[in-house]
């Protein structure tokens, strides 16, 4: 068993690491003092060819694995997991089901300009009242000649309004229930009936965009149907399983950056004539946070070399976004305890990574749900 990166995997790490500490980390915290989404970054990133990765060449691709794409989610992360999050969520949640499900005009269409970072994807899924709870849905989509009319809300859109390609879902068949029922469809924006609401103000991961999306009588083409009729649920849950993937890699990243910030400042940090860091105290934590960071991260690319690899992978997704986002909560909160007082001053980054990463356990299924996915596996 290999563990050791191809030559492409690393070389695609360095290359991604160089960018992330020159260009996204500098104005990381302003970007989350302020809010600012930083589209000029993704714009930068397209033409990186960091937007379409794991994508075939023949659609504006990069032709690398889903190893490749995991270690890029988890340096952008590592200097800002705001930017991470919205990789993710356009890589593995919209640009993944159109290249999975879609035709071969679709992808042409859409696929295309999200992999070469022409153009930005978000994924339409949770609503007010259905979050883990999918079947809850309550968007509709009705038939109407040679359209589909869509009537809704949406909420939490990770990218929402920046987007220009959206992959929604909504009910096509009430008798047949939001599970049997739902579609998916392609939405691009600016259709008319198709708006913004509110941004959500959040605790972490705020130099990111979460909006409301509304449907009014929103006309979409049939031939943007993603799938078939009643293929939504399947479309979105394996979706959710690429997503997962992603979440775990920005939660790595998220954790080797707060505890590089650990292990940096215990050796500045004198008290009692002496360096924290000499203090076993102090090593307990760093050896434990190692660890886990260690165990995170290979979950992590055993889940993305399972999907690159056509191999089941939705416990293993599951397993490494579960884990991976407990432990950035945990090395998170040991790394601010480490800094004491300074810990909770926006001075130093630690207190940022902190707020970040409480959304991994929550985001793309609380961790509550991966265990559901994880038992319903085991006892398959």
């Amino acid at each position: 068993m290999n563990f050791t990166l191809t030559p492409e995997q690393e070389d695609i790490r360095k290359l991604v690491a160089d960018f992330a500490a020159k260009k996204i980390a500098p104005t990381a915290a302003e970007r989350d003092e302020k809010e600012l989404f930083p589209r000029a970054l993704f714009d930068e990133m397209g033409k990186l060819g960091f937007l379409g990765l794991p994508y075939p060449e023949e659609y504006g691709g990069g032709g690398m694995d889903f190893v490749a794409y995991a270690l890029a989610v988890e340096e952008i992360s590592k200097a800002c997991a705001s930017t991470g999050i919205g990789l993710s969520v356009h890589v593995s949640l919209c640009s993944w089901p159109i290249f999975k499900y879609g035709t071969e005009e679709q992808k042409q269409k859409y696929l295309k300009p999200l992999a070469e970072g022409a153009k930005l994807g978000a994924f339409g899924l949770t609503e007010p009242n259905a979050g883990t709870d999918v079947g809850g849905a309550t968007t509709t989509a009705v038939k109407d000649g040679d359209s589909y009319v869509i009537n809704g809300t949406k909420v939490f859109n990770t990218n929402g309004g920046e987007a220009e390609i959206e992959v929604v879902f909504a009910v096509t068949n009430k008798e047949s229930g939001p599970v049997k029922g739902m579609s998916a469809f392609i939405v691009e924006k600016g259709t008319p009936g198709f708006s913004y609401g509110k941004k959500e103000i959040k605790m972490g991961i705020r130099s990111s965009v979460q909006r409301e999306l509304i449907f009014e009588n929103c006309r979409v083409p049939a031939v943007n149907l993603l799938g078939k009729e009643g293929e939504g649920f399947k479309i979105a849950m394996t979706a959710l399983d690429g997503g997962r993937i992603g979440v775990a890699a920005q939660s790595v990243g998220i954790a080797q950056a707060a505890m590089e910030a650990a292990i940096k400042y215990p050796k500045e940090r004198v008290q009692f004539g002496k360096p924290i860091a000499s203090q076993q105290a102090i090593n307990f934590l760093l050896a434990e946070m190692a660890t886990k960071i260690d165990a995170a991260r290979l979950l992590t690319l055993r889940a993305a070399y399972d999907k690159s690899n056509h191999l089941p992978y939705a416990k293993e997704a599951a397993m490494a976004k579960m884990f991976a986002s407990d432990t950035a909560m945990q090395v998170a909160t040991d790394a601010v305890q480490v800094f004491g007082g300074y810990g909770f001053s926006r001075e130093y980054p630690v207190e940022r990574l902190m707020r970040d990463a409480k959304i991994t356990q929550i985001y793309e299924g609380t961790n509550q749900a991966q265990k559901m996915v994880i038992a319903g596996n085991i006892l398959r």
